[in-house]
């Protein structure tokens, strides 16, 4: 029931909503849940159905539109072109046959349990939507990102958000076809989107280039310019017809095929992250738990569908593909739930009038279970899996050959070893060196016209900001053996330190320090290994003059 309280100003009631979220969060963490849960509790606390603490919705409500913008950014700026041909059969085989079982049975059991044909398919379609960031976070902290199950999970992962802006895309051009004929919504919908293809070809190819050139030489301006972009292409999507989501997407998209991504993506997702609170926190406040209570069962159902159904139909593919089952379980329980997406999904069906709060009510309480479940049945999917080994012996084949070949094409020469930070003068000319005496080394620096010079170069360079916590998830850290720092200022090599502890790094670690008070500094904040150019320059000049001089003397000149 409401408390009575002191009428609030919006930004002290936006300052308790985050100390409230925070309180949650931390209690969320400490219990090995995704923190998204936590939000969407303390969005039902302090929403209309709890405690009515907060009143600010119009402002709550357009900060969780910013923030539903700015995650289908983050989705296309993954989709990267490169990476969308190289899904691989196996990917796309097991996205699309997941897909189709999850609808398909998904649609009959959400009949059968009395919803209306249009609530079925929206809420089928929401079941087949598993979360990519929940999964690529636990995966990484696992260690797991690179295994073939890993790698496999990833490539329907793409599959699966390619699929849910296609849905959305759909749904919004149902939403605005009114009494018209389907033929004419279908011949609209190609329209618009071979419109949307051509405007988004002719930006990736003239505009977009010389543009992210210019704004790149400033790490707050390229922020800022990513944020305007995905938001603007947001607004120009729902005024052409298709979504804010949809032109999200597309504006992320756009932007999938540079160098500057990772360092986006990076940049953005904290931004996400505070920006997705306010999401779920509006969800929470919108749930109508006068009628939640009728949905508690189909929930359960429901819930039973996705964690049992999407992990079995995942292994199932990919044991007739040649996979062995330990590989199709791995890969299979992280479809074992639903994801944020679902819920946009849902929000944007209410938002076009086709379905009632009651299909979100029931979505979010399946996203609650599966989401709780789920995490554990991955952070402890080893023991679980030699618990139920026995009885997943009907998907794997007598020969799992396609395993067998992916096993001898993976090789470690593919990663690099040494992970150069920094490529000035010096950076550049030690990662050169070290290339030269064959080792794999993969350059990193955040000057943009310096990673476009070194385009053809034999050394990998990639853009970024190498202190930055968040870019270094986006590096193969997984069998690194050497991180060599040429970052010039003291805190950024404390900040990177600090970020590769928390990573567990186990390889070696050199910093560069132009002198010996710099250098004790950094001997304090746990650089194992100094280097000093500078002081080992002048050891080597004069190791050299020295040299030629005996030589003078020794013949007699």
């Amino acid at each position: 029931m409401p408390i009575s309280l002191p009428i609030l100003d919006p930004f002290t009631e936006l300052a308790l909503l985050l100390v409230l979220a925070a309180a949650a969060g931390a209690l969320a963490v400490r219990l090995r849940q995704p923190v998204l849960i936590a939000y969407i509790i303390v969005g039902i606390a302090v929403g209309p159905a709890g405690f009515e603490l907060v009143k600010s919705h119009d402002q709550v409500s357009v900060l969780a539109q910013i923030g539903v913008s700015v995650l289908l950014f983050v989705v296309g700026l993954k989709l990267d072109l490169t990476r969308v041909r190289d899904i691989g059969k196996v990917a796309l085989a097991t996205g699309l046959g997941q897909l189709a079982f999850t609808i398909v049975f998904g649609f009959l059991l959400i009949l059968a349990l009395g919803k209306g044909v249009v609530e079925a398919l929206y809420i089928a379609v929401a079941l087949t939507f598993s979360s990519t960031i929940i999964i690529v976070k636990l995966l990484s902290d696992k260690g797991e990102l690179d295994a073939l199950h890993g790698r496999i999970a990833i490539g329907f992962l793409i599959v699966q958000d390619i699929a849910v802006v296609v849905a959305m895309m759909a749904m919004s051009a149902l939403g605005t076809g009114g009494d018209a004929p389907a033929w004419e919504i279908a011949v609209s919908l190609l329209g618009r989107i071979l419109g949307a293809a051509l405007l988004m070809f002719l930006l990736m190819r003239y505009l977009i280039p010389p543009l992210l050139r210019s704004m790149a030489r400033s790490q707050e301006l390229l922020l800022i310019f990513a944020i305007a972009w995905g938001t603007g292409l947001a607004a120009l999507g729902e005024w052409v017809g298709f979504s804010k989501e949809a032109g999200a997407f597309l504006a992320g998209f756009s932007l999938a095929s540079t160098v500057y991504r990772e360092a986006i993506s990076a940049r953005l997702s904290g931004i996400r992250d505070f920006l997705l609170l306010f999401f779920f926190v509006d969800l929470g406040a919108e749930l109508d738990f006068s009628t939640l209570g009728a949905e508690v069962l189909p929930a359960i159902l429901l819930s039973l569908f996705v964690l049992i159904g999407n992990p079995l139909i995942v292994m199932a593919i990919m044991g007739v593909m040649g996979y062995r089952k330990r590989t199709g379980f791995l890969a299979g329980l992280t479809v074992a739930q639903i994801s944020e997406f679902s819920i946009v999904f849902i929000a944007m069906g209410i938002g076009l009038g086709h379905i009632g709060v009651e299909a979100l009510g029931v979505t979010t309480l399946v996203g609650i279970v599966t989401i709780t479940l789920s995490t554990y049945m991955i952070l402890y999917s080893q023991p679980l899996y030699r618990l139920l080994a026995p009885l997943l012996g009907v998907f794997e084949r007598r020969t799992p050959f396609r395993e067998i070949a992916a096993e001898a094409q993976v090789s470690a020469d593919l990663r690099p070893q040494v992970l150069v930070l920094g490529l000035g003068r010096y950076g550049l000319r030690l990662a050169r060196r070290l290339r030269a005496a064959d080792l794999r080394v993969l350059g990193v620096d955040c000057d943009p016209d310096l990673v476009r010079s070194l385009a053809q170069d034999p050394l990998p360079v990639c853009f970024g900001d190498g202190h930055d916590p968040a870019f270094l998830d986006t590096l193969p850290l997984d069998g690194l053996q050497w991180v060599i720092s040429t970052l010039p200022d003291i805190d950024s090599n404390r900040m990177l330190l600090q970020a590769l502890a928390e990573r567990r790094f186990n390889g070696e670690i050199a910093v560069v320090a132009r002198d010996e008070a710099r250098g004790a500094q950094l001997w304090r904040a746990g650089a194992p290994i100094i280097l000093y150019p500078f002081r080992d320059a002048v050891d080597f000049a004069a190791d050299n003059i020295i040299d030629i001089q005996r030589k003078r003397t020794a013949e007699g000149r």
